[in-house]
């Protein structure tokens, strides 16, 4: 990997990074965070939002327009005697003006391991800011803020500085409706430190209710000085006629509205934090300190507490090196070594992204799908696949949770809760199914029981989620309310629980019968591809029909495994599922659609959101062949009737039928039509037979790469598809339609190495390091975007589950570094050019609860397909290897007996 062009450059070798000139780039911003709940974002010119969630807005919520347009921001103000007033922030009218031209500000960006500074100077009036933000590691919701002022002229400057934070403090639903009648609600207090505010209700037409949630900007200057003023009202700052980006309190150097100590109370205005210190005089290179509080509080904030905490110079420096190390440490279980010291750098942002979506949900940065908090079902279960590299621990309660929301007829709650395992009954009228939902458990819990070896866990016992919605959402039950809870029944009224292989049986073994006129799966409300959401009634995905037919087979293959190792006879079902096995009473001819929505038909019939509590006992064996005959029938219908095989000697799979039931993709007379989502999940899985893939590679390096912005989702099908999906009225290049989707390019490249196309898959993923790490053209801080757009730029930053794919990838394949049912897997697929001066490629992660340090020598520069692994040292001790097809097998015995808290040397010897 080679970073390309200009822009951020690397600094250290902890990620942190800086950047000349921040502010000439569109749409930036940096997230700050907390566990406690805690989330901003900030962007160069410091505009962004800080909030606990969708009703505690501290700031004003923004999209990504916002960060340019808007006059809103953390500001700093200093008025500098006899020359006039100074953003700190650079957000001023006047600093704006200047921007293009000789008197522009020089400023620098600088970022890390989750902290965020700017250094602003401006040559005209002799004064250099430099603003540090984060977000304290722990459970308080406060981003801190400190401001160094330094004189950078030749003579003496008085200079009077104001710190102005509009304070929002409401639910970002006020934000259009009702803005001023929820000012009116405002209780504003000033106090020795600040600003705070609580409003009185929280406004809500459905039913107003008292609020005790209360906001604050509070600040002191080094030493422990109090501020001087404030200016608790936002009209009265900005003065008749003024703005946010020119107030006339500032521009006039005024008094302040409130004068020390505080005690004034305010009711029924907008507000703002604003702090006005006292007036100094600065020599020639001398410097004064601030410090800026932004608080949340459950309640009236304890303000005392608040500062003693964070409230002073010494603090806040000792509070920022915890949050770098909090950060640090957790973002460093993985590390990766190779010949691209800032590739590996670069992967230390992709590796904390799940973090971040973990703790963000899909909301809450400018960029955002939807705003108003949580995470989707397949967030759930994608976010986990990185979990069990960082986190594993937590891995297993948390999978236990997440199969509460599996229903009865194989699809699953849409609506999560907050708590682990939580989730809520759909109470809006909006019957929805995505057919992929219950695709992605398996292959999460699958990667789980490799890595652990815990297969007692598919024997758990877990409930089943419920609410009115039946048959996949086609039908209603009138009997259910609130009242009857969001858990399956039985028909007597007590709580079923079933299995957690049970779950995963059930999820797959209904969309198998749930097929459409050309016998695959339907595509119902929509699959991965959220904006197929147009064809219901008669679109297929075959692309899922694929994914799905993998899982049938690995699960036949689990089955057996289970009766090898636990020497499982019998399996416990419940009655209802048994008749989803066919082949045990009663085949159904596979060819035959109606046959299969028939028995569909029965099952719902059999279940109808209840069952009725008994359970059938089935022979293992028997129901391994049902699933595997099941799997090959797929196969062999994709690969006979969905196959396109192209007038240019190459292929690819069809993807999808429209809501007219026709094929999607092929060689139409005006244009090419081919998704890359249609040919990754046959790859991945086990539909693409050998002979087809370097087919489909070459179809899709002819119809879908484009140099500029790598794997495009799909090529341009030309006019929207009305009968398709959204997707297609996006401008193609954008989005869905048409731009480089990462989630998809990573798990192409993913299923080429799988599937030993090593060189190929290698292509995939270094066009998405270099397209994201080309700041000329991306426009985007290090890290992998959801998509990149028709002009190159990175969209939608940080919050995408490509990045739980791109570090499973690199972990699991390019390092070869996986688990077998609890034992470690070496299978190594680096290519020569990836191994350092020294010969050497390594990485650092946790396996067995222990961190290994893996390093593969590869002293004859082979490259991948002319190496194997000739020897293994642990810790300097030659380890006996057992050899299987695929790399070497080390035991998790040998592993575990190793001492905790230290990290232990694997050196791999290739050959």
């Amino acid at each position: 990997m080679n970073q390309k062009g200009t822009g951020w450059i690397f600094n250290g070798n902890n990620g942190d990074f800086s950047l000349k000139q921040p502010d000439r780039s569109s749409f930036l911003y940096f997230p700050l965070v907390n566990e406690g709940g805690m989330m901003s974002s900030v962007s160069p010119k410091l505009h962004g939002q800080v909030t606990s969630g969708h009703n505690t807005f501290l700031t004003p919520p923004l999209s990504v327009e916002d960060l340019h347009n808007s006059r809103a921001s953390r500001n700093f103000w200093v008025y500098v005697e006899g020359k006039g007033a100074w953003s700190a922030a650079g957000n001023s009218a006047r600093q704006n003006a200047k921007m293009y031209g000789d008197e522009a500000d020089n400023a620098v960006l600088e970022a890390g391991l989750l902290w965020h500074r700017v250094t602003r100077e401006s040559r005209e009036l002799g004064i250099r800011a430099v603003i540090t933000s984060y977000v304290p590691a722990g459970n308080d919701k406060v981003e801190l803020m400190k401001v160094v002022l330094t004189n950078s002229s030749a003579e003496e400057t008085m200079i009077t500085p104001t710190a102005a934070v509009p304070l929002y403090a409401r639910s970002a639903d006020d934000l259009r409706d009702h803005r001023h009648v929820t000012s009116l609600l405002n209780r504003i207090y000033t106090s020795a430190h600040g600003v705070e505010v609580q409003p009185a209700l929280s406004f809500d037409e459905r039913g107003h209710r008292v609020n005790h949630t209360s906001y604050g900007v509070f600040g002191a200057v080094e030493g422990g000085g109090q501020p001087v003023g404030f200016f608790p009202v936002q009209e009265e700052f900005i003065g008749e006629g003024g703005s946010l980006d020119w107030p006339e309190a500032v521009v006039m150097n005024l008094e302040p509205q409130v004068g020390a100590g505080g005690g004034v109370h305010k009711e029924g205005y907008e507000a703002l934090g604003g702090l006005r210190f006292a007036t100094v005089a600065l020599q020639p290179g001398q410097s004064i300190s601030y410090v800026v509080l932004l608080a949340i509080g459950n309640d009236r904030i304890d303000i005392s507490a608040l500062m003693e905490k964070y409230g002073s110079i010494d603090a806040f420096d000792n509070r920022l090196q915890e949050n770098k190390s909090f950060w640090a440490d957790k973002v460093n279980t993985v590390e990766f070594h190779t010949s691209d010291p800032a590739a590996d750098q670069w992967m230390k942002w992709v590796t904390l992204q799940p973090v971040l979506r973990r703790l963000y949900g899909n909301s809450f940065l400018p960029y955002h799908d939807y705003g108003r908090g949580g995470r989707g079902w397949r967030d759930l279960w994608q976010d986990c696949l990185a979990l069990l590299i960082m986190e594993p621990a937590d891995v297993r309660s948390l999978l236990l949770n997440n199969y509460a929301g599996v229903r009865i007829d194989g699809s699953n709650a849409t609506i999560i809760g907050q708590q682990p395992g939580e989730f809520i009954a759909d109470r809006n009228n909006i019957p929805r199914v995505w057919m992929d939902h219950g695709a992605w458990p398996f292959l999460t819990t699958m990667l789980y029981l490799d890595q652990s070896g815990d297969l007692d866990f598919l024997f758990e016992q877990q409930s089943y989620f419920r609410d009115s919605f039946m048959a996949r959402c086609r039908e209603r039950d009138a009997s259910w309310d609130v009242s009857a809870g969001s858990t399956l029944q039985t028909m007597n009224g007590e709580q079923y629980s079933g299995t957690i292989l049970e779950h995963i049986l059930l999820q797959n073994l209904v969309p198998f019968f749930n097929v459409g006129e050309h016998n695959n799966i339907l595509l119902e409300g929509a699959d991965w591809n959220d904006g197929l959401d147009m064809a219901a009634q008669r679109g297929e995905s075959v692309t899922f029909t694929s994914f799905y037919a993998s899982n049938l087979l690995d699960l036949s293959r689990l089955l057996r495994t289970l009766k090898e190792y636990k020497g499982l006879e019998m399996l416990e079902l419940a009655e209802e599922i048994t008749l989803l096995l066919d082949s045990l009473h009663e085949a159904v001819d596979y060819e035959s659609v109606s046959a299969k929505l028939a028995l569909l038909d029965r099952y719902y019939a059999a279940a109808p959101n209840k069952v009725s509590g008994r359970r059938a006992e089935l022979a293992v064996e028997k129901v391994a062949d049902d699933l595997a005959h099941k799997a090959e029938w797929i196969f062999e219908h994709l690969r006979r009737s969905e196959w396109i095989q192209s007038g240019q000697g190459d292929g690819w799979f069809n993807g999808y039928y429209n809501n007219d039931s026709e094929r999607v993709e092929g060689e139409f007379e005006s244009n090419v039509r081919m998704t890359l989502t249609g040919q990754v999940f046959p790859l991945l899985g086990h539909a693409a037979s050998p002979e087809q893939i370097p087919q489909i590679i070459a179809a899709v390096e002819r119809n879908l790469y484009d140099e500029k912005i790598g794997y495009r989702l799909n090529s341009n099908f030309g006019g929207i598809q009305q009968n398709l999906g959204r997707a297609f009225g996006f401008a193609f290049g954008h989005k869905e339609n048409g731009a480089m989707f990462s989630h998809m390019t990573v798990m192409y490249g993913n299923a080429l190495y799988k599937r030993g196309y090593v060189k190929e898959g290698r292509k995939v993923l270094d066009s998405l390091y270099s397209l994201s790490a080309n700041f000329e053209l991306s426009r985007m801080y290090p890290g992998i975007p959801e998509y990149i757009n028709e002009q190159g730029r990175g969209m939608y930053t940080y919050l995408t589950g490509s990045a739980s794919w791109m570090l499973l990838t690199m972990v699991t394949e390019v390092f070869g570094v996986k688990g077998k049912l609890g034992d470690l897997l070496l299978q190594p697929k680096l290519m020569k050019e990836q191994f350092d001066k020294e010969d050497q490629a390594s990485i650092k992660t946790i396996f067995a609860e222990r961190v290994l340090e893996v390093v593969y020598v590869s002293s004859n520069r082979a490259d991948y397909g002319e190496y194997q692994i000739h020897s293994v040292m642990l810790n300097g001790a030659e380890v006996t290897l057992q050899r299987v097809s695929e790399g070497v097998v080390i035991p998790r015995s040998l592993l575990t007996a190793l001492p905790e808290g230290e990290i232990h040397l694997l050196r791999v010897e290739l050959v």
